[in-house]
């Protein structure tokens, strides 16, 4: 379960002194109980939320109550809503703030209206409206409810506050509503918080590579994760997402650099997404230096999304993508479907234009046999009249040497 704001609120404040801290929310808090003994704020369970269509907007079933024995003059509610969700207005005698993401919580906006009401023990009692809107990245949303007889403020790192323009909202009695909650322990403050799931997708995707390059080279790999939305993801206490990547690279290749990442086994790495949570339109890339050890037929790796549930991406096609190699003057490439072939084209021992004049070819098996070509033929063809012509020069060679040496006995 996400902790609650007001839990993180608490726990920032211990590392004050404690005098401090109490003289703080004495100074902040208006004077609107009687006596602390005699009230006690209780907010009705609120049931969770589901099939919200991005685009539309709902009511959040708000209710709460006083069982204390004496009446609070004023009222404060504070509305957080995660990022796939908005206000559809803001009352004049509400204020809003955006906030960044922090320990681990993601985005968020809060509300927080006051009511000059008096709220008095045993009546249940609820907004006249709260009207939230689904926005196009919706998925798993939270929405946290607080009721409290103090003003609540903003949270850590919240924009400038905006007041708002609507009509101001007021509080409703709810005559033979019983509230099904209980106090949080504190008198003056309850809270409640509910799950809302729109029905949206998220298209998680992962992106391949092909690379190029001779035995010894080192050549860089980069693989990517991809988001692609509509919506965003957020890990709990929804359903799992996939927080893991798993990456197998070629065969015949040693990765010199790697992305800090798990290695179950040798040339496999499971990559985690850092945070609890995916954006839409995320995109994470691994990056791997990989040295060239041996050439090998058919050689390739891989790129996919670990093997846990994801309802909300209906696109499974694009879960898993080949890492290619084609290792230059060997006639191996990744795969048989790849660009060029399978390499078995041709002479034997050759592949396309590459496999000549080729440096890094030099004594690869079949490419210094085939190169040549019917110069190291035999047998009839032009090869013939040369022949005849050499012995024809060494036999008169061989006479002139025997001439000389006549001649020179007879002197």
């Amino acid at each position: 379960m996400l902790r609650s704001d007001h839990s993180f609120r608490t726990l920032r404040r211990a590392v004050g002194t404690v005098g401090a801290g109490a003289l703080i929310t004495l100074g902040t808090a208006p004077c609107a109980v009687a006596d602390d003994s005699g009230t006690e704020l209780v907010l009705g369970t609120i049931a969770p939320i589901s099939g919200v269509r991005p685009g539309s907007t709902f009511e959040a079933p708000v209710t709460f109550g006083n069982k204390g024995t004496q009446a609070l003059r004023k009222v404060w509610l504070r509305y957080t809503v995660t990022q796939g969700l908005d206000y559809a207005d803001v009352p004049s005698n509400c204020v809003r703030w955006d906030i960044g993401s922090y320990d681990e919580l993601p985005a968020r906006s809060q509300m927080t209206c006051g009511f000059d009401q008096a709220v008095e023990p045993g009546v249940v009692y609820a907004p006249e409206r709260l009207t939230l809107k689904a926005l196009h990245r919706a998925l798993y949303e939270d929405l946290d409810v607080a009721v409290g007889d103090y003003d609540f403020g903003p949270d850590e790192g919240a924009s400038r506050p905006m007041r708002g323009t609507a009509p101001a909202a007021k509080l409703v009695e709810r005559p033979g509503s019983v509230l099904t909650g209980s106090s949080s322990g504190n008198h003056d403050y309850a809270e409640d918080r509910v799950r809302v799931k729109a029905a949206n997708t998220a298209d998680f995707q992962v992106s391949g590579a092909r690379l190029n390059g001779r035995v010894g080279d080192t050549v860089d790999l980069q693989v990517k994760f991809i988001n692609a939305g509509p919506a965003w993801v957020l890990v709990n206490p929804g359903p799992p997402v996939p927080t893991r990547v798993l990456i197998k690279i070629p065969s015949g290749t040693t990765a010199v650099k790697a992305p800090e990442c798990k290695k179950p086994t040798a040339g496999t790495y499971d990559c985690y997404i850092a945070q609890g949570w995916v954006e839409e339109d995320q995109v994470n890339t691994y990056s791997f230096k990989l040295k060239i050890d041996k050439a090998m037929a058919g050689a390739k790796g891989s790129v996919a999304l670990n093997a846990e549930s994801r309802p909300y991406d209906v696109n499974k096609a694009n879960d898993k993508a080949d890492i290619l190699l084609d290792v230059e003057g060997s006639g191996s490439t990744g795969g048989s479907g790849s660009p060029g072939g399978s390499g078995s084209s041709g002479e034997s021992g050759t592949t396309g234009s590459g496999a000549t004049g080729n440096s890094s070819a030099t004594g690869s098996s079949g490419s210094a046999s085939t190169t040549g070509g019917n110069l190291a033929a035999t047998g009839s063809g032009p090869a013939l009249p040369l022949a005849g012509a050499a012995a024809a020069v060494v036999a008169a060679g061989a006479g002139t040497v025997l001439l000389v040496r006549r001649r020179a006995a007879r002197r």
